[in-house]
């Protein structure tokens, strides 16, 4: 009877530290927030990217980690969100009413045995927060590059939050970037 009680305890003592665990970025999560930047770099030209992330004082060499960091976040809560939803989804008593009459398993999952619908559906939710959140941030960095060129000045007095104001455009494409759809 005690060897139960402490194998169960012990168990116990292993899957806490697991479920805490569970909820940290993961390896998909650091790849596709790479994979984001890498775009980003690429569609916003590497000055403007360098801009927007870096804050090394001379030459802002570290962008691409600092990014890297804040999309691996950005993309552990599309991941999460789209599970959500996606278990939201399957759940739905009405989810065949709302699509044409097939069920969770038939929208979302591929093959003859509609395979890995689950799966399919987060990726695809995951994928559509993304691509949403790259546009949003180069369209945020061009309108910041247009308002800068205006007075360069007021700008740094509006965005700036350091002591020499030398971070005001990232700040001023985080703002615009994440602010409220009018």
């Amino acid at each position: 009877m005690k060897s139960r009680i402490l194998i169960a305890a012990a168990l116990a003592v292993l899957v806490v530290p697991a479920a805490s665990f569970a909820s940290a970025p993961n390896g998909q999560d650091r790849e596709n927030g790479a994979r984001a930047c890498r775009a980003l770099r690429t569609s916003m030209g590497t000055e403007l990217f360098r801009q927007s992330y870096g804050t090394a004082a001379s030459n802002r060499q570290n962008a691409m980690g600092r990014c890297v960091s804040q999309w691996t976040r950005s993309e552990h809560q599309n991941r999460v969100s789209a599970r959500s939803a996606c278990s939201a989804e399957q759940a739905d008593a009405n989810f065949a009413a709302a699509h044409d009459g097939k069920s969770f398993a038939e929208v979302y999952g591929t093959g003859p045995k509609h395979m890995n619908a689950f799966g399919k559906c987060v990726s695809s939710k995951a994928k559509a927060a993304s691509a949403e959140a790259q546009l949003n941030t180069v369209n945020a960095a061009n309108t910041c590059k247009a308002e800068r060129s205006l007075d360069v000045p007021a700008f740094r007095a509006k965005y700036g939050k350091n002591a020499n104001d030398r971070n005001a455009f990232g700040k001023c494409v985080s703002q615009v970037a994440n602010a409220p759809a009018p």
